[in-house]
Order: C-alpha cells, then sequence, then structure tokens
C-alpha cells in the first residue's frame, strides 16, 4: 500500500470511515508524534469525522473517525511494550497511547467495539497545503450523555463493513 502523501485507491467498496457503500476506498498512513507507532488504514475519501465529548476524548481533543478492524493495519509499534493501553468506566473502550510520546493515534471506541477509531490529527498530511482535505463533515458526539446519544447518531454504523 502506498503513503498518505499519494493515496492509492481500492474499488472493494465502501461503508464504514464514514463513507458511502460502492464507494471506492482510498488507503491512508498516519501515527504517532515520535514515529515509533505506525498504520495504515482504507476508508472512504469523504470522511465524516467525530468530535467526542466524554472525559477523556474532551481533554485529548480526540476528533476521530472510525473504520472496520479489517481495514486497519499496524505496521510499527507491535512489540510488547510500546503501546499502553487505558480503559475506565465500562472498560469497552481501549485507549492506546505510545508509551515513548505519550499520543493517542487510534483506540478501540466504545461505540465500536468491532472497529477503530483514528486520530484525524495523527493521519499523514498530504502536503502542507492540504492538511485535512479528507474530512468531508465534523460531527459531535455527545459523550457527556453517552447512554442518550448512541441511540440518536450512526456512529455505530461505521465500523461495518459495506
Amino acid at each position: 500500500m502506498e503513503a498518505a502523501n499519494s493515496p492509492s485507491t481500492n474499488d472493494e467498496g465502501g461503508g464504514g470511515g464514514g463513507g458511502e457503500s460502492g464507494q471506492e476506498l482510498v488507503t491512508l498512513q498516519g501515527g504517532c508524534h515520535c514515529g515509533k507507532v505506525r498504520f495504515e488504514v482504507q476508508t472512504a475519501p469523504d470522511l465524516i469525522v467525530w468530535d467526542c465529548t466524554c472525559s477523556i476524548c474532551k481533554m485529548k481533543r480526540n476528533t476521530h473517525f472510525v473504520v472496520p478492524e479489517s481495514r486497519f493495519r499496524l505496521l510499527a509499534g507491535g512489540e510488547e511494550g510500546q503501546i499502553t493501553t487505558y480503559t475506565y468506566n465500562t472498560h469497552v473502550a481501549k485507549h492506546m497511547f505510545c508509551s515513548t510520546c505519550g499520543v493517542q493515534s487510534f483506540y478501540i471506541p466504545r461505540s465500536n467495539p468491532d472497529g477503530k477509531g483514528i486520530t484525524v490529527w495523527c493521519i499523514d498530511a498530504p502536503s502542507a497545503t492540504q492538511p485535512t482535505w479528507w474530512i468531508q463533515e465534523t460531527r459531535l458526539f455527545d459523550g457527556q450523555d453517552w447512554e442518550k446519544h448512541i441511540e440518536s447518531c450512526e456512529i455505530s454504523a461505521m465500523s461495518k463493513e459495506g
């Protein structure tokens, strides 16, 4: 797969990652600040990203998009101890971060335990003039009232194939 500064495409169909079914996928790469954790992800080119307001996401400014687990691949950082996981409350969400620089470039969201939440600011920018070309829309997820909001939004569908 190609680097994010020249996204490759895949016509396997869309869905998840905010895309419409049948949409061509692009492959993006990203990682943490120090570069010890790297990943690639296949997603729709017109992302819907989520700005969550739960207690931890609000503090981290976790603006993310969600993809099915099958469209995520860890490229570096899989060795023992490089990624640290933090959980709290229901312990469904797995907040994973680099044990060297502390950046969370992806995690397993409570809303999508079958997928990955990708921190949008950790995607490699294709160029300095187009750092966020892939963001179509940013939606608010009311994490302060999680149980009520999960029923009324589409975030749970984002980690489903097709």
